[in-house]
């Protein structure tokens, strides 16, 4: 710190001497002086200084930018110029996937400034706002958007910001191998817009911990990421629309191979080490897989998808940069509350009087559970405001009341483990009672307790707040705004049927709003298909089996090859990603695909038991003008004809 105020000082002379002057980031960016108390340095290993100039235009705000030393900023500048140029073919294609792009320029070897985006947060500073292990839980980003974004329809856009975004990056960073990922840079904006920073590895140069690579992921997308795109913890339709936005734009990009291959071949005598030889060039080509069909392209990429979702290894990567980073936080950094955008005070509040906890009532997004309704009577005459606060809020406020105080000053906080369904009414009744007690004691304990700020914080009417005042709030699914119609009750199946050359090929994606089993528990959903008539059923296909789920994702053609309609159906095995092979019925003539019916049906497998028929749909091939690919959505129900 005492050298940078000292290299401050300089900058400071500067700016006396000269008046003004243009920084490199940008010729329009003109500024008149530096400012000293909104200066620091980042913990990184190259201690980057964040600086902040005056500017020049009286309603402009100060321009805040990055100066590193150390780095090679030259291939981060060529790694954002390879983004931007995959943001440019999305975009002429009519598809905006709200990419973030900041401007990046060396100014000499090893040194370079950076843009600073304004409202944004890294994963790290995010997750670690639930506890140091807060890269192994599924709610952080959730709850950190819901906090900035506290209105329904601002945290809708918020949302779906970052199902576009997070697309965008999952596919550009999996194409240019960008490596070292960690959550200190990977960032995220209060309007939902993730993007990633520092570019210090790329093309498959990934950093390893002896023999093993610290990115053993294909990309990374964790089950955080997939909690908010899925508005819970059980897969919705939103994740559909993810799969697809990810297919898509890789398909795009694969189009274009060539001239990313030409680009980067370019650069190749310029010196950047780790773009230096055909190899570097060959990792690109591999990814972007120009031999293969768009629907092999898609099966793809849907299994790069669950093999990052699945990797455990992403999320210890994120846990051990949160303990190296620790010794870097202060010991006079106080804890705040998760859910609150700002700390409040007795003074800003004013004084408590008494609380009362007064409801529960049933709640169904984020997460479906229970939140209760806590009365909050202040000195002033007739101020009364009510809040909602979920019993892992309450339970947040002891944890982070306890690196304040000593236990003994402390009342006794409720156990959190129950006997059966932990959310179910009886639990919420009985934990009513029990908060009530808790929050009376702790307003009535020692002063230095009652009156510190994270109780005021607590305590503190929040936006959704205002909810708690009226009647109970009609429930809404998390998915509601994104879903389609369902149509027939059993759901809908998203399928891409395609005649070429006497082949009829079609891909199951995904189907959405399966109803759940009698017993109440979610299917594990696989499809079949029949091509009618056929009194041999020498047709028969399977897709491979969905676990637990009400909304699976296939994205997947299984085999049918073989003389006229025969071959022989069966289930794909599960196994690690590779590219499925092809549901082709082959020799088909134009004239008889005319007499022809799919017969698609969704079942449950239920082991030694039959299993259930969850929906099916008959698609008769001559209603479809199958000049050019059909896709869409058939809605599932008894047996009759869907309609796309």
């Amino acid at each position: 710190q005492g050298i940078l105020r000292e290299g401050l000082e300089d900058v400071k002379q500067f700016f006396k001497a000269n008046g003004s002057c243009r920084l490199p980031l940008s010729p329009s960016l003109l500024v008149k002086g530096i400012v000293p108390r909104d200066c620091s340095y980042f913990n990184s290993n190259a201690v980057p200084l964040k600086l902040s100039f005056q500017n020049v235009d009286p309603l402009g705000e100060n321009i805040r930018v990055i100066f590193k030393c150390g780095d090679d900023l030259r291939q981060d500048m060529l790694t954002l110029q390879m983004i931007r140029i995959m943001n440019k073919i999305w975009v002429q294609e009519g598809l905006d996937m709200r990419m973030v792009i900041f401007r990046c320029f060396s100014t000499g070897r090893g040194r370079g400034m950076v843009e600073m985006i304004p409202n944004a947060e890294t994963l790290r500073k995010i997750q670690v706002e639930h506890g140091v292990t807060g890269s192994f839980k599924d709610r952080p980003l959730a709850d950190w958007l819901q906090k900035h974004n506290p209105e329904e329809d601002e945290y809708e856009k918020a949302v779906e910001n970052f199902i576009y975004s997070c697309a965008g990056c999952c596919v550009a960073t999996y194409v240019l191998g960008i490596c070292d990922r960690h959550n200190d840079n990977i960032m995220l904006k209060t309007t939902g817009h993730m993007f990633h920073i520092d570019f210090g590895r790329f093309l498959g140069h990934a950093q390893m911990f002896g023999n093993i690579k610290r990115d053993r992921a294909p990309f990374v997308f964790t089950s955080d990421m997939a909690y908010v795109i899925n508005g819970g913890d059980k897969p919705s339709s939103r994740f559909h629309d993810f799969v697809d936005l990810c297919c898509q734009a890789y398909n795009l990009i694969r189009k274009h191979t060539h001239l990313f291959l030409n680009l980067l071949g370019l650069m190749l005598s310029c010196g950047i080490p780790e773009l230096s030889d055909l190899e570097d060039l060959k990792y690109v080509y591999d990814a972007l897989r120009p031999q293969d069909s768009d629907a092999d392209a898609t099966t793809y990429f849907t299994r790069l998808i669950e093999s990052s979702l699945g990797s455990v290894a992403t999320k210890l990567n994120f846990f051990i940069h949160n303990l190296a980073q620790m010794k870097f936080t202060g010991s006079d950094a106080r804890p705040t509350l998760s859910f609150a955008p700002r700390t409040h005070t007795i003074k800003t509040s004013g004084r408590i009087r008494d609380v009362f906890l007064c409801r529960h009532e049933r709640v169904f997004n984020p997460s479906k559970g229970y939140t209760y309704v806590v009365k909050v009577q202040r000195e002033s005459p007739g101020e009364v405001a009510f809040v909602q606060r979920t019993f892992e809020e309450f339970q947040e406020l002891h944890n982070k009341l306890r690196l304040l105080f000593p236990s003994s000053l402390l009342p006794s906080f409720p156990s959190r483990f129950v006997i059966g369904r932990s959310r179910g009414e009886a639990v919420a009744e009985r934990r009513k009672e029990e908060l009530n007690g808790y929050i009376w004691h702790l307003i009535h304990a020692a002063p230095e307790v009652a009156e510190c700020d994270l109780i005021y914080t607590f305590f503190h009417p929040l936006p959704r707040d205002e909810k708690a005042a009226g009647t109970n709030p009609t429930p809404k699914p998390a998915d509601a705004t994104w879903a389609r119609p369902l149509g027939k009750v059993g759901g809908e199946v998203k399928l891409s049927i395609s005649y070429k050359n006497n082949k009829l090929f079609i891909m199951v994606m995904h189907i959405r709003g399966l109803p759940p089993l009698q017993d109440g528990n979610d299917p594990d959903p696989y499809v079949k298909t029949y091509l009618l008539p056929d009194p041999q059923k020498t047709t028969k296909r399977k897709t491979k089996v969905a676990r637990k789920t009400c909304n699976p994702t296939y994205n997947e053609m299984v085999c049918g090859l073989g003389q006229g309609l025969g071959g022989h159906g069966g289930a794909v095995a599960e196994g690690p990603p590779r590219s499925a092979p092809q549901l082709v019925y082959d020799g088909i003539p134009r004239g008889d695909l005319q007499q022809r019916e799919l017969r698609l049906s969704v079942l449950s497998e239920e082991g030694f038991w039959e299993n259930i028929l969850l929906g099916e749909v008959g698609i008769r091939l001559r209603d479809l003008d199958l000049a050019q690919e059909k896709m869409g959505w058939f809605a599932l129900g008894s047996r009759g004809h869907g309609t796309l």
